[in-house]
């Protein structure tokens, strides 16, 4: 570790700083830190100094210079999160003062398509709806085999029929029932014939002597009606 010139602090510490003020939310007072740095290029050129910088110009909504200072260098990945963030927030509220009003998802999009992430803040690797493109590959992998799974399964749970296996195991196919469906059809048919034969379908409150004498007299009213207009005709020829 070596001391600044003039300055009492070491380029770990002047990082060490940065990283507290940020962490804090101290903003102003870090970049009034900022600001007392020697001109030492080599401790300008920290990561942890240049993020600060950038934080610094995005709180004061100096956006060029935070621009600036994110296509100059190359950050390290962990940086990166926070760095994407800056950028597009401040892209976001420069596209809403020439607007005059928020934007939405559509307006965040086209702003996003229009100013891409420089590559020193960014893998190059596109992200889709919160996965990058290697992480969509693998479960789009998983999707296609789960898929497949599935309709295997479903084919063998279909009817013959449809198609697929049958239902019935090995076991069960070797038993048969004890009668067809028209062996028990024949057999329900001839006990309703043999049940309507031997049933006696008579009228409440009537005897059994009843019917035949309802039927005597009607063949007596019957024999009367032909056997007199006969009689009398006969009678008119004999006379």
């Amino acid at each position: 570790m070596s001391m600044l010139p003039s300055f009492g602090f070491t380029q770990e510490q002047v990082a060490c700083v940065c990283e507290v003020l940020q962490q804090g939310g101290n903003l102003e007072r870090l970049g009034r830190f900022l600001w007392s740095l020697p001109a030492c290029d080599h401790l300008h050129k920290n990561e942890s100094v240049l993020k600060a910088k950038a934080v610094v110009a995005f709180h004061r909504g100096n956006f060029r210079e935070l621009y600036k200072i994110l296509e100059s260098h190359q950050f390290s990945p962990h940086n990166h999160p926070k760095l994407q963030q800056l950028w597009l927030k401040a892209h976001y509220v420069e596209a809403e003062k020439l607007r005059g009003r928020p934007l939405g998802a559509v307006g965040k999009y086209r702003v996003r398509r229009k100013f891409p992430l420089p590559r020193t803040i960014w893998d190059g690797e596109e992200t889709s709806y919160c996965f990058k493109e290697k992480s969509r590959g693998v479960l789009r992998e998983w999707e296609n085999t789960e898929n497949n799974n599935s309709s295997s399964n479903k084919q063998n749970q279909l009817s013959p029929l449809e198609g697929g296996k049958p239902l019935m195991s090995s076991s069960e196919e070797e038993f048969s029932p004890p009668q067809s469906p028209d062996q028990n059809s024949v057999l329900l048919l001839q006990g309703n014939m043999g049940h309507a034969r031997s049933s006696n379908y008579s009228l409440p409150g009537l005897t059994a002597s009843q019917p035949s004498h309802g039927l005597q007299a009607h063949q007596h009213q019957l024999q009367d009606s032909l056997l007199g207009p006969l009689t009398s005709s006969l009678v008119d020829l004999g006379s």
